[in-house]
């Protein structure tokens, strides 16, 4: 019997199964390798043969564990395919241990006794608990919520019960409460209804299928979707709904429990533990009709999978750089292709791939053209930077200061967007011009104010921010060169010391949970102005935002970048879109160098439609993705030598042809990553070149040493 195991391994190895043992393609089990013994999956094909049956080792022992489904075999091998990935990478991530492996363990709580006992001293800490567990009667706490929730230690509570106060109950499960699809339908606009009844046909005649559901910021795109998931949900299916940001996941959540009635599964690097294990299990036996989660949901064992919906599609954050390179995107495509479901597109600046292939015809389009209820579309305005700049050694320019306190004299709020982490982005010695550079990476550090530190954000390294320039030695010397939000953030603070100023980037919102926090202190007006990188841009829902200033919207233009205008063009409109969500109008000013620039030109006069087809123009006049096929081959060592000679193997044994062509070998733009040194080609190719099969026979005719690595990167997204 052929048993995959989650390794870097080419294809699944062949064990007897023992006679008292009955396993299918799909279950799971322990098998010995070596001295070790490891999980793994029981495969589908015949089995290699290569080895004689009587010399077989056997299967250790089947796993009590729902078996992966046939159709998640099937895209694991798709996937390993496409990707030139070995599937026992693949597999790994669909077998995440231990959650598919060993079943949630009973949670068990604390609820109050029928009957207090007599003579028992109640202090004035067992008196707050009692008072917590009376105003809520027959619930059952967590210790560290009740703990929480009444102001005490643990030890209070273990005091308690040992005096009889409290006694030990189990919990509901985390998916005990189901999700109703009738539980609040909310009222739809007539456009927003026409795409949720034609979302909801899709649904039910249960056939493969992708629809593109775009409209303008704030036009209701997700009410929309959820009508589709209420379909599938009432048909006794489930409903997969992935998102780019962990971060997201917040706002969106509530809206999920306030539709159907009671949360959904979440499922992403966070969910650890005995969740993470209830949850896999509630997925694989059908008790979670609805997922919402990043891209590592796509992998999950459904029972009855019957709609699969890609929330801001165009987010290049779907894509996966590391281990095994896919696009969730298109990965969730090929999962509904193959499940023979329905698939949603839900974007507000669609990607061009996505669009190309509503040209083609391959994917239907329902797109929403107006704002939800009074809201109507921002104001956007370019300030020219040439003309207006800031005063020196500030960043923000006069117009946007006093637009700023416009909009805080009017009690609204506003939002400073900037997508650079940190203080500023580079550190230098005005005495003798050092910079300072990752020992690591071809980078500069960053300088981070608040914990005093220099910073890669591209391999991690950190290091104290020194007092004096290590190379002259000069004191006082140090300064930083460009901003960072935590800068801004500075400058804000100088500027309007009344304001309740918040920052949100990856180094403050700590996943959901802190997303969360911050959405509501928002919400409920206890923030007047917000300074955010790409995390504020998407998704979030501010009704007393009306102010938007983007501080450097040439930020993402510079280098060589395929996809530098289309993505420069997503994130600011993305983010412009926070701005007049409600009924006060909203206003976005765009500080610029280059205000004739296309993008610039685009939003400031609201047609994305001309710049989207420009740009596709000169994509297919160069015969550029999504007219063309890439694939990255990445040469990586220790030695630069190496390197090279990797490289130059590679390119003397590159395949010719008339319908492709092979472009490098050249150093990376990060020619050094976390100590390796990086060379880059790129096959180009026409769309109906089979690059899988020119791969493969281009890299089994080329002689790469053995202390070299090559990573191919299909369909690449990022350029570094």
């Amino acid at each position: 019997m052929p048993v995959l195991l989650p390794l870097p391994l080419e294809g699944a190895y062949d064990y007897a199964v023992p006679d008292a043992m009955e396993v299918a393609p799909g279950a799971v089990v322990t098998v010995p390798l070596g001295p070790r013994v490891l999980y793994g999956v029981v495969w589908h094909g015949e089995p290699d043969g290569t080895v004689p049956a009587a010399k077989l080792r056997p299967i250790a022992s089947a796993v009590p564990t729902p078996p992966l489904r046939p159709a998640l075999l099937r895209f694991i091998d798709w996937v390993a395919d496409y990707t030139l990935s070995a599937p026992g990478d693949v597999l790994r991530m669909a077998l995440p241990i231990p959650a598919a492996t060993e079943a949630p363990r009973p949670r068990v709580g604390w609820r109050l006794v029928d009957a207090v006992p007599e003579g028992v001293r109640i202090t004035p800490e067992r008196a707050r608990v009692l008072e917590v567990l009376r105003a809520a009667p027959g619930l059952v706490w967590t210790g560290s919520d009740l703990a929480r929730a009444a102001g005490v230690t643990p030890g209070v509570l273990r005091g308690m019960a040992d005096a009889g106060l409290l006694a030990p109950a189990q919990m509901a499960g985390l998916h005990d409460a189901p999700p109703r699809a009738d539980a609040l339908a909310p009222a739809l606009t007539p456009a927003q209804q026409e795409a949720a009844a034609t979302l909801r046909a899709a649904v039910a005649a249960a056939r493969f299928g992708v629809t593109l559901l775009d409209g303008v910021t704030g036009s209701g795109k997700t009410e929309a979707y959820l009508e589709a998931v209420a379909e599938a949900i009432a048909r006794g299916r489930q409903a997969l709904v992935l998102l780019p940001e962990i971060a997201l996941s917040a706002q969106v959540i509530d809206r999920f429990t306030a539709r159907f009635g009671a949360p959904p599964a979440v499922w992403h690097s966070e969910v650890a533990g005995a969740r993470r294990r209830a949850t896999w299990r509630a997925v694989a036996e059908g008790r979670a009709p609805i997922i919402v989660g990043a891209r590592s949901a796509l992998w999950l064992n459904f029972a009855s999978l019957g709609l699969v919906v890609v929330d801001e599609e165009h987010e290049t954050a779907f894509k996966q750089e590391d281990g095994v390179t896919y696009h969730a995107r298109d990965m969730a495509v090929v999962r509904a292709r193959i499940e023979d479901v329905p698939c949603v597109l839900v974007s507000a600046t669609p990607s061009l791939e996505t669009l190309a292939n509503v040209e083609r015809g391959r994917y239907a389009r329902l797109h929403l053209p107006e704002r939800h209820g009074e809201a109507g579309l921002p104001e956007v305005t370019a300030i020219d930077l040439r003309r207006e700049p800031p005063p020196r050694g500030r960043f923000l320019a006069p117009p946007l200061v006093a637009a700023i306190e416009a909009t805080l004299a009017r009690s609204e709020q506003a939002l400073l967007f900037l997508n650079r982490r940190g203080f500023a982005p580079l550190t230098l010695c005005r005495a003798c011009g050092h910079r300072f550079e990752c020992r690591n990476c071809t980078a500069w550090l960053v300088e981070h104010r608040y914990t005093r530190t220099l910073q890669c954000h591209h391999c991690g390294h950190s290091e104290p921010a020194p007092e004096t320039c290590p190379e002259c030695g000069a004191e006082g010397s140090l300064t930083a060169i460009g901003p960072g939000v935590e800068r801004v953030a500075e400058e804000v603070r100088t500027l309007f010391p009344t304001a309740r100023v918040l920052e949100m980037s990856s180094d403050t919102v700590h996943g959901a949970h802190s997303a969360a926090a911050m959405a509501a202190m928002i919400e409920n007006r206890e923030i007047d102005l917000i300074v955010g990188t790409q995390l504020v841009a998407k998704g979030w829902h501010f009704p007393h935002l009306t102010l938007v200033g983007v501080v450097d919207a040439d930020l993402g233009l510079a280098g060589g970048d395929l996809r530098a205008a289309e993505r420069t063009l997503q994130v600011l409109h993305q983010v412009g879109g926070r701005a007049g969500r409600a009924a006060q109008a909203g206003r976005v000013l765009l500080q610029t160098w280059q205000p004739a620039h296309p993008v610039m030109q685009a939003l400031v006069s609201g047609d994305i439609d001309r710049f989207v087809a420009e740009e596709m123009a000169a994509r297919r006049a160069g015969g550029w993705p999504p007219f063309g096929r890439l694939v990255a081959v990445i040469v990586s060592a220790t030695e630069a030598a190496v390197a090279d000679a990797a490289a130059a193997a590679l390119r003397r044994a590159a395949p010719v042809g008339e319908r492709f062509v092979v472009l490098g070998p050249a150093p990376a733009p990060l020619s050094i990553l976390r100590g390796m040194h990086r060379r880059r080609l790129l096959l180009k190719a026409a769309r109906d070149v089979d690059v899988q099969a020119l791969m493969r026979a281009w890299l089994a005719a080329t002689e790469v040493p053995r202390q070299a690595r090559i990573d191919l990167d299909v369909d690449p997204v990022s350029f570094l």
